[in-house]
């Protein structure tokens, strides 16, 4: 046998090996570049060509007369992509940002389900010289970039912050149901205006294609731009408030707690809208920290809180035309039904007061004194059922269906409702009488209110409060409203004209208001004080003017401070003598641009 190296058996295994081993590279070869080259190629792409997500730009916010309310500005946000970071560098960066220590883990571990490769957002409008001295020691930084994104701009003069709300980095809850629509970092709207319109305000993203290298830095762009798409932002909002009444609701409302509501009578547009104490919205614009959201939530006076549309309070003597206007409506009483007040009302064993001695007082003069004693008989004639089922036709005791996102339903009380609290039969006519001069257990918001003032000045019709009237294309800027539904109590015309009357005379007769009563601006109102167990009395008005042509309807609620007729009429004068006089100057420019 022959035994040596070079045997020819042992030759022929060798090149069957080689033989083999090279049919397998020429086939792979051929499987690679023939049979698979189009996933290959996809491949090589996906390693060489990077999508950037470019995110729109929010809608801005105009007021009606279309001056900016809210607007956008860019800043610089750096981020982490976590797969190239190295975490010994966070106490560094942490100082250079002026975070507090393990700030950056605390981020990082928050959104440690999704891809190390997605863009963690870590600090939002930091300052140019920051990101300067990252870009010049970005060695020292992998995984650390800075973008330039849009924020909102809030310095147009008018915060209005329970009105616009405030955007937030959506949380992995929301994310999960909305996964396609959002990805994570994305900003979507939380409060007010903000939410209820985020379909609108958040515009469509696009993308941009660049080639990068083996360390993911951007080499150029891919095809020139030519696949590129360009984000869509969203739709700018044309709103109801007009600048100059809001400036000045919320200059009124500077250092005290209540709210505003102002209406335009005819449309619902809203004109103002106050809740006091504000919070500072440009705090959410660069960034909503766990810490700022804490301290505004245990702020003992509850900046969150929207005090217009979900604090509940008795209406007090602001009630009355409502009354005035069953008890005529019903046949109960006449223009000319007198009662004669003596300075109160005997029920039973009990004597409830009135402001004074009034004598023989008709509903005209009952509203103009605010005569309890006229109130106390005329709720014990409609009775609490009817009373329930009117006050429900004026809007309270149910929500109005304002777009913005929290409102209260209050508390109007009916024989179901007293048999609950107090047990059937454990209940009488005497529960009535405090009614008829709003308090008890009736309960209502400012925005109720203000929308009972606009059915008093427009003869019981008006459209569902709003606070946007419609939005602009995004090419022609075209003007799209949107519609909302009217409101009508269907009670005869001639009923509103007593009452009306009366409210007239609160203000420009011998009423309870007459110290707001302006020579040029014809005011309508009644003043309420409604009664706080926890201390000072609550301040109420609600009116109209002009009282032959209303254009706007206003309530105004001020907490702790007294009697309405003191501290909430004479904000709610300024307020529309603001409004009413920028509205003439505007019409004056109309005239003088048509002439020109």
């Amino acid at each position: 046998m022959d035994t040596s190296f070079g045997s020819k058996d042992r030759r022929k295994i060798l090149l069957v090996i080689i033989t083999v081993f090279f049919a397998i590279s020429v086939f792979q070869l051929f499987n690679m570049q023939i049979l698979e080259r189009v996933v290959y190629t996809e491949k090589s792409t996906e390693n060489s060509i990077k999508k950037i997500t470019l995110k729109p730009p929010r809608g801005i916010f105009f007021d009606r007369d279309y001056r900016v309310l809210v607007s956008n500005k860019p800043s610089y946000t750096l981020q982490i992509i976590p797969a190239n970071y190295n975490t010994k560098v966070s106490p560094l960066l942490e100082r250079v940002l002026g975070m507090e220590p393990n700030s950056i883990s605390k981020i990082l571990a928050h959104n440690s389900g999704y891809s190390n490769f997605i863009p963690r957002r870590i600090k939002r409008n930091i300052d140019f010289k920051i990101v300067a001295w990252i870009e010049e020691n970005k060695e020292q930084f992998p995984g650390v970039e800075y973008v330039i994104e849009m924020q909102r701009d809030y310095s147009f003069g008018v915060n209005a912050s329970h009105l616009f709300g405030y955007t937030r980095e959506i949380n992995t809850r929301t994310l999960k149901k909305m996964k396609g629509i959002y990805s994570l970092g994305d900003y979507i709207g939380i409060k007010g205006i903000e939410k209820t319109y985020e379909d609108y305000l958040r515009g469509e993203k696009g993308y941009r294609l660049v080639i990068v290298n083996s360390e993911q830095r951007i080499i150029s762009s891919y095809e020139n731009g030519l696949k590129d798409k360009k984000p869509q932002k969203g739709f700018d909002l044309v709103l109801t408030i007009n600048s100059e009444a809001q400036k000045v609701a919320e200059k009124k409302f500077k250092g005290k707690k209540g709210s505003l509501v102002a209406i335009d009578p005819k449309t619902g547009e809203i004109l103002a809208f106050v809740s006091a104490p504000q919070y500072d919205l440009s705090e959410f614009a660069s960034v909503v920290s766990r810490e700022v959201i804490r301290k505004l939530s245990k702020d003992k006076d509850k900046p969150l809180f929207d005090r217009a549309t979900m604090s509940i309070y008795p209406p007090g003597s602001t009630i009355k035309m409502l009354a005035a206007i069953v008890g005529l409506n019903e046949g109960l009483i006449t223009k000319h039904t007198t009662v004669n007040c003596k300075g109160g009302y005997q029920f039973g064993n009990r004597f409830f007061r009135c402001h004074g001695v009034h004598g023989y007082t008709d509903v005209v003069k009952a509203i103009e004194k605010s005569c309890n004693t006229f109130f106390y008989k005329l709720i014990l004639d409609i009775g609490l059922d009817r009373w329930a089922y009117y006050c429900k036709l004026f809007g309270f005791g149910k929500k109005t269906g304002i777009d913005l996102s929290e409102e209260s339903r209050g508390i109007v009380p009916s024989s179901d409702y007293y048999n609950r609290v107090y047990g059937k039969n454990k209940w009488g006519r005497g529960n009535l009488i405090s009614l008829g001069i709003g308090q008890g257990e009736l309960s209502v918001t400012t925005l109720q209110l203000a929308q009972y003032a606009a059915l008093l000045a427009n003869y019981g019709k008006t459209v569902k409060p709003h606070v946007v009237k419609g939005y602009l294309t995004r090419n022609s800027q075209e003007f799209i409203p949107f519609n909302f539904d009217s409101v009508n109590v269907n009670i005869d015309r001639k009923y509103f004209d007593i009452v009306r009357w009366g409210m007239y005379k609160v203000v420009n007769g011998d009423g309870t208001a007459r110290g707001i009563k302006l020579p040029d601006i014809k005011i309508a109102g009644k003043t309420g004080t409604s009664q706080n167990p926890h201390g000072k009395d609550h301040a109420l008005f609600v009116a109209f003017a002009p009282y032959d042509n209303p254009k706007i309807a206003i309530a105004v609620m001020v907490e702790n401070v007294g009697f309405g007729s003191s501290f909430a009429a004479p904000i709610a004068r300024d307020v529309i003598k603001a409004y009413l006089q920028s509205q003439s100057e505007i019409d004056n420019q109309k005239i003088l641009s048509s002439i020109n």
